[in-house]
């Protein structure tokens, strides 16, 4: 079996996000490609490739962001729902 990485920026999270994933198939996807862009980001961030344009960091970075406002979004309104 595979162990799932954990985000630091969602760990506090994690259990909200499990039951997302359970429940909202858009969620799973969306978190799912979160983990993908991150863990390339990372790659490619500590590696020695020196032939990756600046902008094609810089767009996965902001993709990235952009996927972690999201994901930060369906947090926020399960804990609402929640209260």
């Amino acid at each position: 079996m595979i162990t799932k990485k954990t985000y630091r920026k969602f760990t506090p999270q994690q259990k909200k996000i499990e039951e997302l994933e359970k429940n909202s198939p858009r969620f799973k996807r969306v978190y799912t490609e979160y983990e993908t862009m991150s863990d390339e980001l990372w790659n490619l961030e500590n590696t020695d490739v020196t032939n990756i344009p600046d902008d094609f960091i810089d767009a996965m970075k902001l993709q990235t962001e952009y996927l972690e406002e999201e994901i930060g979004d369906w947090l926020i309104e399960k804990s609402t729902d929640l209260a």
